[in-house]
């Protein structure tokens, strides 16, 4: 059974990563989503529990949910999100070739 986060902890992780990282959402959807689904548009962070994250993802206006495993294995704790986070945008700009931004 994953970790479930406090509800104000996912309100919070949500609130900076569709108001802060819309473009870090978009690169790890176009990263780890199916290939043949076509171009995707829009990707937003609904969710996230100690397995992984979940994103709401747009293509040829139809939005479909994608759920990205945490690279590290299972987190329980609040500053595990934010390393696993920054995991996946590291993965997904190697996937995609990008040079990934440095973390603060």
């Amino acid at each position: 059974m994953p970790h479930s986060f406090d509800a104000d902890v996912i309100a919070a992780v949500l609130r900076h990563m569709n108001g802060d990282h819309t473009d870090d959402n978009l690169l790890i959807a176009r990263a780890f989503s199916p290939a043949d689904g076509g171009t995707i548009t829009a990707s937003v962070m609904t969710g996230f529990d100690g397995d992984g994250g979940t994103w709401d993802v747009t293509r040829g206006g139809v939005t479909s949910p994608l759920t990205v495993a945490w690279p590290g294995g299972p987190i329980a704790d609040r500053p595990a999100v934010r390393r696993e986070v920054v995991a996946l945008y590291d993965a997904a700009c190697e996937r995609l070739g990008i040079e990934p931004r440095p973390h603060d």
